[in-house]
């Protein structure tokens, strides 16, 4: 994991809301709730206690997060070398060199 650039994955509004949806979405669906349900931060700590309680649900968050993070263009867990190069996220209308 240490050839990630997560410095840069962290500036893309995309990545974290990718990883936040991966991490609320399972929880949720094992609750059999809704985001219109969670009407309180009780309800929202509440679920979120059980699902730290049960195993079954942190192995859905945990493969749930491994699907956010891993790039299948590369091999493995990490990220290219040209991707482990960028300072920001590349402008997909950027010529690629």
């Amino acid at each position: 994991m240490k050839n990630i650039n997560w410095l840069v994955r962290f500036k893309n509004p995309v990545f974290i809301a990718q990883l936040i949806l991966s991490v609320i979405l399972p929880i949720l669906a094992y609750a059999g709730l809704e985001i219109k349900d969670l009407t309180s931060w009780l309800i929202l700590g509440n679920t979120l206690l059980d699902a730290i309680k049960n195993p079954y649900v942190i192995g859905l968050v945990v493969v749930s997060v491994w699907h956010a993070v891993n790039d299948p263009t590369t091999a493995g867990l990490s990220d290219s070398t040209q991707a482990l190069g960028y300072h920001k996220p590349r402008d997909n209308t950027e010529d690629v060199k």
